[in-house]
């Protein structure tokens, strides 16, 4: 149930991502406000991921959820009847606030999971996101109807309201109230301690910067392809879609059915290895393509071996971290990840406007094999280091 919940919810934010760049002009934006629009929405995620990890630690998972995807309908809502540019930032900034779901999702998999099954789960949240966003594009294009974006954005809304209702209705808590009060009295027991010192103790601090890196590179490299595509070979935006759509099919397929299988065959550790590995040869591989060939392996290779990495990472996180403190960890990682998101496109843009296509991929090819020499310093005993 829980991959449906997350499944609906991210089927709405699909809807509402593509048509925010055609959105905005009708407004008066220009292509700097496009960006601020974007980034407003990491960045308020970024700033409030943690926090909802708290909360959801405190009062259990499922509320926090459902009050998430309340407040993204509302802000779908807001969208829907924008009528001056910063009812859009509102929309947005208001948005990313409310955006604490995946961390949250990812904690109460964790709850659901044993060790062994934590990567396999968190395989599936990955899934609900990648086939979210696949969906999602087509909905909203269906639905984008003579220049009108009022019903795409009720749409969206609506989805997070069918969620929620979902979620009400269906959805388990995976941290009733007697573990809660349980692990109060842990938490309570033990001196205050800050995120920090937490990261500290669980060795963590590196693997959050890793989350960081990963979706930086992930972000660089989805802002970059359409723009390289459409300088070097003419695309435009029906090309890129398929090519999209076809990477977000793959994703869903790879975390959906094949993580289980792979981590039992291979550990999560040597699994990590190898898909960052791919990443890296995917970037590796753009540096030097000159033609459709090299560009369409370069996004296949590496955008596959990223999408495995992500849901270790997560399993990592989650294993190193003691139950009573998995929703605060889980919001920090997801936190790392939305500031990777603010990160990655401004350095890319900054990197093509000056230096150009080659520079640019060049650049995030070191941050992956700065990642990639992470994942080689891990302990093959990570793959198990404690019971959940």
């Amino acid at each position: 149930m829980l991959f449906g919940v997350v499944l609906l919810d991210m089927i709405g934010f699909g809807i509402v991502i593509p048509i925010l760049p055609f959105l905005s002009p009708t407004l008066g934006a220009d292509k700097l406000d496009i960006a601020m629009i974007i980034a407003s929405y990491a960045v308020c995620a970024g700033l409030c991921g943690p926090f909802w990890g708290r909360l959801s630690d405190r009062i259990g998972r499922k509320p926090v959820i459902m009050i998430c995807m309340t407040g993204a309908a509302a802000c779908y809502g807001l969208l829907a009847m924008a009528s001056e540019l910063w009812m859009i930032y509102a929309a947005r900034a208001g948005a990313g606030l409310m955006a604490g779901n995946l961390g949250v999702a990812s904690a109460m998999m964790a709850d659901f999971t044993g060790s062994g099954e934590r990567a396999r789960g968190m395989g599936l949240i990955g899934a609900a996101f990648g086939l979210g966003l696949v969906l999602g594009p087509v909905i909203g294009g269906l639905l984008s109807v003579d220049g009108s974006f009022l019903v795409p954005c009720l749409f969206a809304g609506g989805m997070s309201l069918l969620a929620v209702a979902a979620a009400g209705l269906f959805l388990r808590e995976s941290l009733p109230r007697q573990h809660r009060a349980e692990q109060r009295a842990e938490r309570a027991a033990a001196p205050a301690e800050s995120l920090w010192a937490l990261l500290g103790r669980t060795r963590s601090r590196l693997l959050l910067t890793q989350f960081v890196l990963h979706t930086a590179s992930v972000s660089a490299f989805t802002y970059l392809f359409p723009l390289w595509v459409g300088d070097l070979l003419a695309w435009g935006p029906h090309e890129v879609g398929i090519v999209f759509g076809i990477q977000g099919a793959i994703m869903a397929t790879s975390q959906g059915l094949l993580m289980g299988p792979l981590v039992r065959l291979a550990g999560e550790i040597p699994l990590l290895r190898s898909c960052a590995g791919l990443f890296l040869l995917g970037l590796a591989i753009a540096v030097s393509a000159s033609g459709m060939t090299g560009m369409l392996a370069s996004v296949f290779v590496g955008l596959t071996g990223a999408t495995l990495c992500m849901p270790v990472l997560q399993s990592l996180t989650s294993r190193r971290t003691p139950a009573a403190l998995r929703g605060r960890m889980m919001g920090a990682a997801a936190s790392a990840s939305a500031w990777g998101r603010v990160l990655g496109p401004l350095l890319a843009g900054a990197l093509l406007t000056h230096f150009g296509y080659r520079t640019a991929w060049s650049c995030f090819a070191v941050v992956v094999a700065v990642y990639f020499s992470w994942t080689l310093a891990q302990p093959r005993e990570d793959d198990h280091p404690h019971p959940a």
